[in-house]
C-alpha cells in the first residue's frame, strides 16, 4: 500500500444550489479508497521499499536530532509488538496511552496495531476521574503512561478497574521491558504476520474521547479505512506540503496532542508519505522554539494559538526596542501583499503592485525574516486547526513568507473535513471540502458532512462495539456555517452556543471571542447575554502580554488585582473590544466587560483538553462577575 504519486490538478468543487445559495458542496476523491490492509502494514511498507529513508528524528542524550531510518523504525514497531503479544493481549484488546507527543507514543500506536490491538489515547493532563471513564469506559486492557506521576494517577484507580492487567511507564523503561519480554517469549514472526493479516479497512483503529464540553466524553470509533481517507487525500491534495518540492526534504516537528485526532492524523500521514517526522514534547515558549530551532521543520501544523503567540512575542520584542511603529508598518504591508496574492489566485485581482512588492522585500529581512527563524528557518507552510485563525493572522503569515492552510474537522472526521485548496485560499473561511468529502448546510444553519472519513459511531461498552449516529449519510456537527457562491465554508459558531437576549436577538459568541483572544493581552474570553438584555464578556489576561505591558507601562510591581482595574490597561482592552465589535451588528456587540484575575485552564476546570470553554462551568463559577456586569 504505497502512496500515491505526482501533483494534482486542483478539481474544483461541486455545487448544488436551492434558491440562489450553495446549500451542498462536494469534492471526488483524488485517490480510491483502500480495499485492505492496515495502518499497520505502514512501517513494512517503508522498510520494504526505502529501508534506508529517514522517516523520524528523535534526541539522544546530548539532545541532538538524530533520524531514524524506515527499517530501524520497523525493527522498533516488530520488536514492541512482539511484547505485547509476550504479554498476552489479544487481538481486539484496548491499550491506553497516556503521554505528551514523544517518539514512544507514535511507536506503541504502530506496535500496537501490528499486534492487532486498539489504541485508547488519554489526555497526559487528565484528571484521575477523566483517565478513569476513559480507561473503564474503553474495557483497556493495558495502559502506558509518560512518567511517575501518571502511573501513581493511574495505579490509585486501578481497584475500580478490575479489566486493566498492565500498566507500563515510559521513563522507567517501558519500551525496553516489552522488547525483553517479546525476546523471551521468543514470539514467531508469523504470529505478527497472522494478526496484521486479520485486521481490515473496516477494523477499529482506535478509541478517541471527546474533549467532553458538556457531559461525559463519548468514545469515537474511528477505524484504519477513516484515517486512510483522510490522510491519502490529504497527503494528495497538499501537494507542496508533504512532498519535496526544495532542496529541503519535507518535515514536521509535531508539538500538538497526539491524544487529539488532529496530530494523531499528521502523525500517520507523515509515516505514510515518508516525511521525517519529530516529536516536541513541551509546548512552553522557551523549550518549543529551541527545538524548532533544532529540528527546522518545512511545515508546521498548528492552532491558532500557537500562531498568535509568534505574531504577539515579535510585536513584543520590536516594542521592547523601540520599533513597534515600524512591526506595525511591516505587519500591515504582509497583510496587504498577502490579501493581493489572494485576490490574485482568486482572479479578482491583479496581485502586489510594484510599490507594495518593495515594500514587502524593504521588512522581510527586517521582520519577516526573524518571524520564519522563530519556527525553525525553513518553515514555508502551517496546517491551522482547532478554531479559526482569523483572515488577519492569515494574511499576515502569507505576506510573510508562510502559507497557511486553515481546516475544519471534529474528532468524528478524522480530522479535517474541510480545508484551503492550494493556490486557491479565501482568508477568513476554511475551504472547500476535502476530496472525498460533502459538506451540506441544514435548513437550521446546523453544518452536515459526509465521507469516507467519517467514524462508524460511539463505543457501546457493552457491545464493545461502534453505535451509528450518522443518518442518511450525513453527521451532524453541532456547528452552524455558511457556503458562498465559490463553495468554501465558513463557521460561524456553535448551536448550542448561540446565545438569545431577552430581545430575541441570536449571537453567535465566537466571531467576537477568536477577535479578542487574538489580542496580545488577552488570554481567554467568554461572550455572555442568554435572557440578558444585551451582550456582554468575561476576559482574562495573557500572562507573557501581560507581564510585558507592565514593563512597558512600568508598573512590574503593582498587584493583579489592582492591574485588572488600571485604566490604562482597560483603556486598550475597550479598543480591543471595540475593534471586535466592528464584526457585528449593534444588537449583538459586546456593551460592557469584565477583567478576572484568574485565568481559564484545564486545571481549573474551565477548559477542555482541546482549548475550547467549559461554558456552563463559567458561568457557574464566574456568576456574580456576570451579574455585575448587569446591575
Amino acid at each position: 500500500m504505497v502512496p500515491p504519486t505526482g501533483a494534482p490538478a486542483l478539481v474544483e468543487p461541486r455545487k448544488q444550489l436551492v434558491n440562489g445559495v450553495v446549500r451542498e458542496v462536494s469534492v471526488p476523491p483524488l485517490v480510491p479508497p483502500v480495499a485492505r490492509g492496515s495502518l499497520a502494514d505502514i512501517p513494512f511498507d517503508n522498510e520494504r521499499d526505502a529501508p534506508g529513508e529517514a522517516v523520524l528524528s528523535r534526541k539522544d542524550a546530548e539532545g541532538r536530532w538524530q533520524d531514524v531510518t524506515a527499517a530501524e523504525f520497523a525493527a522498533d514497531v516488530r520488536a514492541v509488538a512482539k511484547g505485547l503479544v509476550a504479554e498476552g493481549l489479544k487481538p481486539g484488546d484496548r491499550l491506553a496511552i497516556m503521554a505528551r507527543t514523544t517518539y514512544e507514543w507514535t511507536l506503541l500506536d504502530f506496535a500496537a496495531w501490528a499486534a492487532g490491538l486498539v489504541t485508547v489515547p488519554v489526555y497526559p493532563t487528565s484528571s484521575a476521574f477523566q483517565a478513569r471513564w476513559i480507561l473503564e469506559n474503553s474495557g483497556a486492557a493495558a495502559c502506558a503512561v509518560e512518567n511517575a506521576e501518571q502511573a501513581r494517577l493511574i495505579s490509585q484507580e486501578r481497584k475500580q478497574l478490575p479489566g486493566l492487567d498492565h500498566l507500563w511507564v515510559f521513563d522507567t523503561g517501558a519500551v525496553g521491558q516489552l522488547r525483553a519480554a517479546g525476546e523471551r517469549a521468543r514470539i514467531p514472526e508469523a504470529v505478527l504476520t497472522s494478526r496484521r493479516e486479520s485486521l481490515t479497512p473496516d477494523s477499529a483503529a482506535t478509541l478517541i474521547y471527546t474533549s467532553g464540553t458538556t457531559g461525559r466524553p463519548k468514545g469515537c470509533v474511528i477505524t484504519h479505512g477513516n484515517f486512510f481517507a483522510e490522510v491519502d487525500n490529504a497527503i494528495e491534495l497538499l501537494h507542496p506540503v508533504f512532498k519535496s518540492v526544495s532542496k529541503d526534504p519535507a518535515s514536521t516537528l509535531l508539538f500538538l496532542p497526539l491524544s487529539h485526532v488532529f496530530g494523531r492524523m499528521v502523525a500517520i500521514g507523515c509515516l505514510r508519505a515518508r516525511v521525517r517526522l519529530g516529536h516536541a514534547p513541551s509546548i512552553k515558549t522557551d523549550d518549543l522554539l529551541a527545538d524548532l530551532a533544532g529540528f527546522r521543520p518545512t511545515f508546521l501544523l498548528a492552532i491558532p494559538y500557537v500562531l498568535e503567540k509568534v505574531f504577539n512575542t515579535g510585536r513584543a520584542t520590536a516594542e521592547k526596542m523601540g520599533r513597534a511603529s515600524s512591526f506595525d508598518r511591516a505587519a500591515g504591508i504582509a497583510r496587504r501583499y498577502g490579501q493581493a496574492v489572494e485576490a490574485a489566485e482568486q482572479g479578482t485581482g491583479p496581485g502586489p503592485s510594484l510599490g507594495l512588492r518593495a515594500a514587502r522585500a524593504l521588512y522581510d529581512p527586517l521582520v519577516y525574516r526573524r518571524i520564519r527563524a522563530a519556527l525553525g528557518g525553513k518553515v514555508r507552510y502551517a496546517i491551522c486547526g482547532g478554531s479559526p485563525l482569523g483572515s488577519r493572522l492569515a494574511a499576515f503569515y502569507a505576506g510573510a513568507g508562510i502559507q497557511i492552510f486553515e481546516g475544519y474537522g471534529l474528532t468524528e472526521t478524522t480530522a479535517a473535513s474541510t480545508v484551503t485548496p492550494p493556490l486557491r485560499p479565501r482568508l477568513g473561511t476554511v475551504g472547500w471540502p476535502m476530496p472525498g468529502t460533502a459538506v451540506r448546510i441544514a435548513d437550521d444553519g446546523e453544518v452536515l458532512l459526509s465521507g469516507g472519513h467519517v467514524f462508524g459511531g460511539y463505543w457501546d461498552p457493552e457491545r464493545e462495539a461502534a453505535v451509528p449516529v450518522v443518518e442518511d449519510g450525513w453527521l451532524p456537527t453541532g456547528d452552524l456555517g455558511t457556503l458562498d457562491e465559490g463553495g468554501y465554508l465558513t463557521i460561524t459558531g456553535r448551536k448550542k452556543d448561540i446565545i438569545i437576549t431577552s430581545g430575541g436577538k441570536n449571537v453567535a459568541p465566537a466571531p467576537l471571542e477568536d477577535w479578542l483572544r487574538a489580542h496580545p493581552l488577552v488570554g481567554q474570553c467568554m461572550v455572555v447575554g442568554d435572557d440578558r438584555p444585551y451582550v456582554t464578556a468575561l476576559i482574562t489576561l495573557e500572562p507573557d502580554g501581560l507581564d510585558h505591558w507592565r514593563r512597558m507601562k512600568k508598573k512590574a510591581g503593582v498587584p493583579l488585582a489592582e492591574i485588572v482595574r488600571d485604566e490604562e490597561l482597560l483603556a486598550a482592552l475597550q479598543r480591543a473590544v471595540d475593534e471586535a465589535n466592528r464584526l457585528v451588528s449593534r444588537a449583538e456587540s459586546i456593551r460592557k466587560f469584565t477583567v478576572l484575575t484568574r485565568d481559564f485552564t484545564e486545571e481549573s476546570g474551565h477548559l477542555t483538553p482541546s482549548l475550547k470553554l467549559k461554558r456552563t462551568e463559567i458561568a457557574r463559577d464566574y456568576a456574580a462577575d456576570i451579574d455585575g456586569l448587569y446591575r
